[in-house]
């Protein structure tokens, strides 16, 4: 594809930032619905929503009105004072999880951090010898050194180790290996419900209820990363409530969408698990202040109307894309949950990426082989058939490269 981008630009950023992003060669300048626009007034429907992040797509008025409202009044303050509404967005996250305690952050790997804080205070109770974790292959976590070693892949991990000791790493949905490795030394299991940059692969109901079993019975603490899969992206508020009946974690690990682009990670869990981080054990600066908790608040009422149609929606667009697979033999499985959806090709994404981007949609590919498309929850069937319509284009002249 040609690049769109102003030199200056690029030029900037080259010379600037530490260069661990390859981006792509364009600048978006705004957005509206589920569409963003870049500097020379190209429009993109968004179908990554800056990876599951803006759930209700760009410009939406109410959270717009929120948020200019909250900013003239008070953007942050320490946590060493009270605010408007910490209190109750962990009012609505608790009553909505069943789960009685709330801890903000600003990101899911900070999310991670401490729930790992957590199962190794629990595991530090009860013997010394009791801090192993275990993690499944395949599995994302952040990029903080605690949240890389309980990453199942290989190449995020190995230029930083040697990391964090006792993990343990089994393959997902392999209810034997899990057996294997659960023990007396294990202080906590982490498990992604669905994983998403792995490829969006879904946990099945009988692996969930197998960890839970594990855990209680070795004493150890259940962690579902639910920063992808969760506060909607399913269907359900909670990936976990998909099953029925629901099956509880001791911790959940939140963020992406709850703020709908403003930066904000939760940690829920039970008592047992949140007596590992009493006063003066874990802290924030930035973590939950009242602009972003303001936002979560207005998010979780805008969900309350949306989630039936993210199942809805979800299905029909897993459909069309079923369709699609049909007539292009490349396609090898279509996959996911709600608005979690995953097209596996025979050969790498990448340039399916960049000709989508040329044909004004912007997606993603995970695991070199896996389109991810994580849309706003505003989504409609209409912007779907849109979607569908550009891939069709896309996968018309897609080809396996050369070797």
């Amino acid at each position: 594809m040609e690049a769109t981008i102003s030199p200056s630009i690029a030029d900037l950023e080259k010379q600037y930032l530490l260069q661990n992003y390859a981006r792509y060669p364009v600048v978006l300048q705004r957005g509206k619905g589920c569409y963003v626009y870049d500097t020379s007034g190209k429009r993109y429907l968004d179908l990554i929503a800056g990876i599951g992040v803006n759930s209700l797509g760009y410009a939406h008025p109410r959270l717009t009105k929120v948020i200019r409202e909250q900013a003239g009044r008070l953007v942050h303050c320490s946590n060493l004072y009270y605010h408007e509404f910490a209190g109750p967005l962990a009012e609505r996250i608790s009553r909505a999880s069943q789960m009685p305690r709330v801890f903000f952050c600003n990101s899911g790997t900070e999310a991670i951090e401490a729930a790992l804080k957590m199962a190794k205070a629990h595991g530090r109770k009860i013997s010394p010898e009791k801090f192993e974790l275990v993690a499944l292959d395949n599995s994302f976590h952040g990029r903080t050194l605690g949240a890389l070693s309980v990453t199942g892949q290989e190449s995020y991990r190995r230029d930083f180790e040697p990391l964090l000791p006792g993990i343990r790493f089994v393959p997902r949905n392999d209810i034997t290996a899990l057996e294997q490795v659960v023990s007396e030394r294990t202080a906590g299991i982490i498990i992604e419900l669905v994983q998403g940059e792995g490829g969006i692969y879904p946990m099945t109901e009988a692996y969930i209820r197998k960890a839970r079993e594990l855990a209680d019975r070795h004493d150890a603490i259940l962690i579902f990363d639910e920063i992808q899969c969760g506060v909607g992206r399913t269907g359900t508020y909670f990936a976990y409530q998909l099953l029925d009946p629901p099956v509880l974690p001791d911790v959940m690990t939140l963020a992406k969408p709850i703020a709908s682009g403003l930066p904000l990670g939760v940690v829920v869990s039970n008592e047992r698990a949140a007596a590992g981080l009493g006063a003066g054990k874990h802290g924030t600066t930035f973590g939950g202040g009242p602009l972003v908790c303001r936002a979560g608040l207005e998010f979780f009422d805008i969900l309350d109307e949306l989630l039936p149609r993210i199942t809805e929606v979800g299905s029909y667009f897993r459909m069309r894309l079923t369709e699609l697979s049909r007539r292009f033999s490349f396609i090898k499985e279509v996959r996911g949950v709600g608005l979690m959806i995953g097209v596996e090709l025979e050969f790498p994404g990448k340039q399916v990426v960049l000709d989508c981007i040329e044909q004004g949609m912007l997606i993603n590919c995970t695991h070199d082989y896996t389109l991810r498309a994580m849309p706003p929850y505003i989504i409609t069937e209409q912007e779907v058939d849109r979607a569908i319509a550009i891939l069709k284009r896309v996968f018309r002249t897609a080809k396996a490269p050369e070797a």
